[in-house]
């Protein structure tokens, strides 16, 4: 099959452990959207990675017959340019965003810091995002330990201890206890994360039909946009979905 029928239908190993953090990930939306817990700031966190700063040939193609604008397909590439973002789900702001060329372990980490400073300095605060390998990295590790005051061990990655592999990273970055509490949304699942919702506003406002003549010039766009979304736009999400039902899988997934 084709690589895409994977994301759309993707092997679920176990529905019940599959359906039960899809159910803790919208509880904590939901709880942040109706101001559950005052002190506890639900954080959407993700990358809009290959950004394009596209010059078109023509800015607007001649009007079809029917009085239609058209698109022009040909094009200059002027570069790439790479956008981390966090939303605050309680109100829909975007709280901190970062255009550059790189997303690196150790770019995201500095930029979850730089997100976590813009909040109160005693509030809980859950960090919502996908698994990718940097978002489970030996740098964020050490950050919450150094925030914890964790004084143990870390262990020796790919070895030993919290440090050995994805699996133990990811499950101390989850521990409840802590003040900054990661949870990652499951696999094949980036429409439980809400900045999704934004960059998706992004793409159809900005970047879909865009003429930029630098990365420069695009990357100025896009603050541009953040600074109106977050003045204009911005409120919490309709959010209405509650998890899956536990017993009752979805016919058109492959278990």
């Amino acid at each position: 099959p084709h690589k895409s029928e994977y994301w759309l239908f993707p092997n679920i190993e176990n529905w019940t452990v599959f359906a039960c953090r899809v159910t803790i990930i919208c509880n904590f939306i939901l709880g942040a959207i109706f101001k559950k817990h005052p002190n506890q700031h639900v954080i959407s966190v993700d990358e809009k990675t290959g950004i394009q700063a596209i010059e078109r040939k023509t800015a607007i193609a001649p009007i079809s017959k029917g009085g239609h604008v058209r698109k022009e397909f040909e094009y200059i590439r002027h570069g790439t340019t790479t956008l981390m973002a966090a939303v605050n789900v309680e109100n829909g702001q975007l709280i901190n965003h970062h255009l550059g060329p790189t997303r690196n372990e150790i770019d995201y980490a500095d930029f979850l810091k730089q997100t976590v400073n813009n909040l109160a300095e005693l509030d809980k605060i859950i960090i919502l995002s996908d698994q990718l390998n940097t978002h489970l990295s030996e740098t964020l590790i050490k950050w919450v330990a150094e925030e914890q005051g964790y004084d143990m061990d870390l262990g020796r990655k790919g070895s030993s201890g919290i440090l050995k592999n994805l699996e133990t990273r990811k499950a101390f970055l989850e521990k409840q206890e802590h003040r900054i509490q990661f949870v990652f949304t499951p696999k094949h699942c980036s429409w439980l994360n809400p900045i999704e919702n934004w960059f998706a506003k992004l793409q159809g406002h900005v970047i879909k039909n865009g003429n930029f003549h630098s990365v420069k010039e695009l990357n100025q766009k896009v603050y541009d946009y953040i600074d109106y979304y977050n003045k204009c736009l911005a409120k919490p999400l309709n959010w209405k979905f509650k998890g899956f039902s536990k017993g009752k899988k979805l016919t058109n997934l492959n278990m």
